[in-house]
């Protein structure tokens, strides 16, 4: 099995697939003390909705989040919290309906796919499905999902699968697990 690297510092950008005229995400990546932390902004202007969005991710050892802040500059926001063990709060109340859920899922950005490939560590051919937290973007709304990680290539390619939205895409990722191209979401820059 292909290790992924640690991550010390790192910075990646995004593109829509069809340029940066639509949509354009900046991250920083780095470790903090037991853990990540994970910091984004993605401005977006393509039809139907224009939007930026700012959020901030705590990530524990084993890539799960621990706290996600979501805010967008209409001045909606999102504050999730959880044990790791799939109980969360939203917005400082407990949320049964995301009971279970490890992961998430911001639907803007093309890094919570990283989570759940580092979490996983699948072997070449190995399929695992995940619950997770799928958030829309800009309205902030939550809801549970399931998607399916399938490794091709250890630590270079995986198969996603929405299971929701019947959606299939093989994603490339880079040493540290990034995805590098979404085909027809998004483009890596950086």
């Amino acid at each position: 099995m292909r290790q992924f690297q640690l991550v010390s510092a790192i910075t990646a950008r995004w593109q829509a697939w069809e340029g940066p005229a639509s949509s354009l995400e900046h991250l920083d990546l780095r470790r903090d003390g037991e853990g990540i932390v994970a910091c984004g902004v993605v401005i977006a202007s393509a039809e139907p909705a224009h939007f930026g969005l700012r959020y901030r991710l705590l990530i524990d050892r084993s890539w799960r989040v621990r706290d996600a802040l979501l805010e967008t500059t209409a001045g909606e926001s999102l504050h999730l919290e959880s044990d790791g063990m799939g109980q969360w709060k939203q917005n400082g109340t407990l949320s049964p309906s995301l009971n279970g859920c490890i992961d998430i899922d911001i639907e803007a950005t093309p890094f919570t796919n990283t989570l759940p490939i580092r979490r996983l560590s699948l072997e070449a051919g190995e399929s695992r499905l995940v619950r997770l937290a799928y958030i829309r973007v800009p309205a902030l709304a939550v809801a549970p999902g399931e998607q399916r990680y399938t490794a091709i290539h250890p630590g270079a390619l995986y198969r996603f699968e929405s299971l929701d939205h019947a959606f299939t895409a093989e994603l490339p990722v880079d040493p540290h697990g990034l995805v590098r191209d979404y085909p027809g979401l998004f483009r890596r820059l950086l």
